[in-house]
């Protein structure tokens, strides 16, 4: 019982940090049609703020959270104004954007080594403390994971399903053209799906070097897992994206649990590929989402 209990608390909280990381990634896949090679750095952007905003200029955690999650939202912003807004209606727009968004990853990386150098750095937006459930030991800084991705999850699942701002964005992503017909303005919708994928992807980058360290190369291993969760739910699948997310956290807890921390990852990446040779478009997989 006792090990069962820490890897639900370990899978959770591991998989509330991808959920994060996976559902910005799904939803632009979604809408857009578009694999976000910088949604990685996003999540860097965002916990360097944080640290900045709490370490350099002495904000209450509170605030320096916000002013991550405002970093998040701002760079994508920037990214769509500067570069995927003159990309969107261009012939190769999906393989395009793959070489685009990378080079913008790259840039906005090297930025960050330049500016903070390579020494990695503790993350301030930490809750001290545990109580414990029977023998095991909880961390508060995991509890506080697990209730600030259910309220970020939980007030984009809002806004997506009862607002006529999400209805424009799931329209959308249905049939950009239908869409337009039905007075829909998809630029505009496009530029406000990167805001939310850039917060929820500074939120992940904030709660992951929590329990980590902070460095600019911080991004890529979330990234990569993110990207093997929307697979694995199914391109452009946010519900799916969400359980998949932790589906696959509370199995790379049991995991490294059982036969140790190294073998986590991989044996998870040789699981994907199971479902995939079961059910090729993903466990969530819905039909071709249509861009014109």
């Amino acid at each position: 019982m006792q090990a069962v209990l820490q890897i639900l608390i370990t899978g959770l909280t591991l998989g509330a940090m991808y959920a994060l990381a996976s559902v910005g990634l799904a939803l632009t896949y979604g809408t857009m049609r578009m694999f976000n090679m910088a949604h990685g750095v996003f999540m860097t952007v965002g916990a360097y703020a944080t640290y900045m905003a709490a370490s350099l200029w002495g904000l209450p955690l509170p605030l320096a959270f916000l002013f991550g999650l405002a970093a998040g939202g701002l760079i994508g912003a920037v990214m769509h104004l500067l570069v995927i807004r003159f990309m969107l209606d261009t012939e190769g727009f999906e393989v395009n954007i793959i070489v685009a968004t990378a080079g913008v990853a790259i840039l906005l990386q090297d930025l960050l080594l330049k500016y903070y150098g390579a020494y990695p750095f503790r993350q301030p937006a930490q809750i001290e403390g545990v109580f414990r459930i029977g023998d095991i030991a909880v961390t508060y800084q995991s509890v506080g994971i697990l209730v600030m991705a259910a309220v970020l999850i939980g007030g984009i699942a809002w806004l997506l399903t009862h607002t006529r701002f999400g209805l424009a964005i799931r329209a959308t992503a249905m049939n950009r053209e239908a869409a337009l017909l039905m007075g829909v303005e998809a630029g505009r919708t496009y530029l406000q799906v990167l805001i939310i994928a850039g917060v929820l992807a500074a939120a992940a980058g904030i709660l992951i070097s929590s329990l980590a360290t902070l460095s600019p190369d911080m991004g890529a291993n979330p990234l990569l897992r993110a990207f093997v969760i929307c697979v694995v739910a199914g391109l452009g699948s946010v519900t799916g994206a969400g359980i998949a997310a932790l589906a696959l956290g509370l199995c790379e807890a049991a995991i490294q649990y059982y036969l140790g921390v190294r073998y986590g990852f991989p044996i998870m990446l040789l699981l994907v590929i199971v479902v995939l040779i079961w059910k090729p478009a993903g466990l969530f997989g819905q039909q071709e989402v249509v861009r014109s």
